[in-house]
Order: C-alpha cells, then structure tokens, then sequence
C-alpha cells in the first residue's frame, strides 16, 4: 500500500504563497522557520525525514492559525465545544440523531455567532 506523503513541494509552496499573500509570512515565523520551509522546498520534493515532518508540521499549523478568519477561530473555539456539549445533552434526553450535531460545521457555526451577539447585546 502506497502511503501519500502530506508535506509535498507543491504543498509547502502553495501554503507559502498564501502566507505571504496574507501578509503572515514574515510576522508569524521566524528566520529559522522560514529557512526550514524554503530550503525544504528547493531540496526535496516529499518529506520522508519523521523529524522533518514534525518541525514542518509544526511551522504549518503556526502559519494556518496565523490566516485563520476570525469567524473560524470563533466557530473552532466557541461554536465546536457548545455543539458538542448541546449534543452530550440531547442524547441523553434520548434524541439519537444529536450525536451528529457535535461535527455539524453549520451548527457550529450558527452557535458561534448566536455566542457572539448574545456576549455583545449583555456589553451594552
């Protein structure tokens, strides 16, 4: 069985140009990070090295959090732990079909923005 390798040339150069797009290139990694990320680019074309998968891996996620919306850190934060807890407690009450509500992106998403409004209309 062949095992398609997730860091790849054309990957790390594809997420390396949205970084720099996105202007986070520079102000999320430092000189060594960035030499890692470049010099793996220019030199391999999969990362077979575990070692080098988990230095790159880390580098990726920094820079994914970095372009992150802030819409979808709220909906990772807020919205992924309510549906989860909201579907803990249907399912007790003996909804069965609640267990799917805990990966509902739009559900989460729906109870993200209800937690923002509702934070913002208490402020005032």
């Amino acid at each position: 069985m062949l095992i398609r390798p997730l860091l790849t040339r054309t990957r790390l150069t594809k997420i390396k140009r949205k970084a720099i797009r996105h202007g986070v290139w520079f102000t999320t990694l430092n000189k060594i990070e960035r030499a890692c990320v470049d010099i793996t680019t220019k030199v391999v074309k999969s990362v077979q090295s575990i070692t080098l998968a988990k230095a790159l891996t880390a580098i990726v996620k920094k820079l994914l959090c970095a372009m992150e919306s802030k819409v979808e850190r709220l909906i990772r934060e807020v919205g992924q732990k309510l549906a989860f807890r909201i579907s803990q407690i249907a399912q007790g009450w003996g909804c069965v079909s609640a267990s799917r509500w805990a990966t509902d992106p739009k559900f989460m998403r729906y109870l993200a923005i209800i937690r923002v409004n509702t934070a913002e209309e208490q402020k005032a």
